[in-house]
């Protein structure tokens, strides 16, 4: 499971391994909250426990660190 730094703070950004079959995405993790965002374009794909204020601003994070977070998907995933 690679992890992506891509903001300071509690969140966890990463890849499963096994999720390279579905389009680019990325899961984000705090504590026992953990939601999923498609990056093309960015959307919510899944979501347990974080508030629409948290995935808001999720949101924020993974627009504005896309490019990076493309990167990190296709050298992970080929």
């Amino acid at each position: 499971m690679p992890t992506i730094r891509v903001a300071p703070g509690p969140h966890r950004f990463f890849f499963y391994s096994f999720d390279c079959n579905e389009p680019p995405h990325v899961h984000v993790q705090r504590e026992r909250r953990l939601c999923k965002f498609w990056l093309e374009p960015v959307s919510l794909a899944k979501n347990t426990g974080f508030t629409a204020k948290e995935l808001n601003a999720l949101r924020r994070i993974i627009l504005d660190n896309r490019t990076s977070i493309q990167e990190a998907w296709h050298e992970h995933c080929g």
